[in-house]
């Protein structure tokens, strides 16, 4: 499935992280799970240019504290190798020798430089990798059997019912640039970067700093902008590739198509996010919470995200209760300096408040909206002219059932 957006950027749906000029991905089950995929792998034909975001958890895993470190050697990595089932955090010195080891080891299999290998890992807290296990993977992965990438959107996954990929192209210089993308996230999801991974690829040609920024600025805009649950892990991750390969002219923040490229990494992030929010653990339904007329974006986003954080709007989006209280309450308590009596909420096309005051509505029709698999929430502050929109999911008892026993 394709579409086209503003005749400058084609959307594929099913695209993903081999779209690009010279990459390829691929993965194995190595035995950290008992039974499904665990160990994926993307690579580059040449060394590419790199920029990352990361969890701003105190407690960073082992392979983010490895792969910033090689990142920042010359801004470059070649390969990423993530194992799932095990997330490497908590695991003192040992598990830092272990991320450098799955390092070293995958760089030896593709003859280059270690630290042009990141390292993720995603999985239980505070258990060692099986490392023998591991290694025994990494000899086999790139054999060709195992080179599909569909595998590696199956080896990133945990408790994720579905894979998550996107890619879209667009034209820079008469050139076809493309930009793919592949996550996982379906519980302790509430990213601040800085359990979520994005990998995304390009074969552009740009500047670290300047992918830097733009990975930054896109990131608060869509990943920052979800939440499952409201837990901030500890391996929360996105990562960015840049090839050269479709051989532009070098994309600066100056050049006349930056403004695209940007777009077209915004749409591949924002579609990934929806994707995290919509499989949420035990999740039914996507909930899209836009925010208009705040004096800022942060005062935009602190109010989105207030609202989609809440456990009782969550709850009564499940139950189909047009609780409009819930959804006022948690724009009280945002922090925000919100003016009551400017305030207007509707769920959907129905508006429930304004003027601090409920507006009458028919329960049979809302109740009926709020059965939709995708619900939206529109807030005005009417306060400036700022804009936000925040995702999320609805809570229902199977994530109680997911969670309780998660280690078991």
């Amino acid at each position: 499935m394709q579409a086209t957006f503003s005749n400058k950027i084609v959307v594929l749906e099913e695209g993903s992280v081999t779209i690009p000029k010279g990459y390829k991905a691929g993965g194995i089950h190595c035995g950290v799970k008992k039974k499904k995929l665990d160990l994926g792998f993307i690579v580059s034909e040449v060394p590419a240019t790199a920029a990352g975001v990361y969890t701003t958890n105190i407690f960073q895993a082992a392979p983010l504290i490895v792969t910033q470190e090689s990142i920042a050697k010359e801004n470059k990595i070649q390969a990423i190798l993530v194992n799932s089932g095990n997330a490497n955090a908590c695991t003192g010195e040992q598990g830092l020798l272990d991320a450098f080891e799955m390092q070293k080891s995958f760089a030896a299999e593709l003859g280059i430089k270690d630290h042009l290998v990141a390292v993720t890992s995603t999985g239980v807290i505070g258990e060692l990798l099986p490392m023998e296990k591991i290694n025994t993977g990494i000899k086999q992965i790139l054999q060709p059997e195992y080179e599909i990438e569909a595998n590696f959107k199956q080896a990133i996954l945990t408790t994720d019912l579905c894979t998550k990929q996107m890619a879209v192209q667009i034209k820079i210089d008469g050139k076809t640039v493309s930009i793919g993308g592949a996550a996982k996230g379906s519980g302790m999801i509430h990213p601040n970067m800085a359990t979520m991974l994005g990998f995304v690829t390009t074969d552009a040609n740009i500047a670290h700093e300047d992918l830097l920024f733009a990975l930054k600025d896109v990131t608060n805009k869509t990943f920052n902008m979800i939440t499952v649950d409201g837990d901030t892990s500890t391996n929360d991750m996105v990562l960015v590739m840049a090839n050269g390969l479709a051989e532009n002219e070098m994309l600066t923040k100056d050049h006349p198509d930056w403004n695209l490229f940007v777009d077209g990494l915004k749409i591949v992030c924002e579609s990934l996010a929806k994707k995290i929010a919509r499989d949420g653990e035990g999740a039914t339904k996507l909930i899209e919470v836009q925010v208009n007329g705040a004096d800022n974006l942060e005062a935009a986003r602190a109010v989105g995200k207030s609202i989609i954080s809440s456990n009782l709007v969550k709850t009564a989006i499940f139950g189909t209760d047009a609780n409009w209280g819930r959804i006022v309450t948690a724009i009280g308590y945002s922090g925000v300096a919100v003016e009551p009596y400017a305030l207007e909420v509707a769920i959907g096309p129905y508006p429930v408040f304004a003027n601090g005051l409920p507006i009458p509505f028919d329960e049979a029709e809302v109740k009926e909206y709020l059965e939709l698999d995708t619900i939206k929430i529109i807030v005005d502050l009417h306060q400036g002219e700022s804009t936000v929109t925040a995702y999320g999911c609805d809570l229902t008892y199977d994530y109680i059932k997911i969670n309780a026993s998660y280690r078991t």
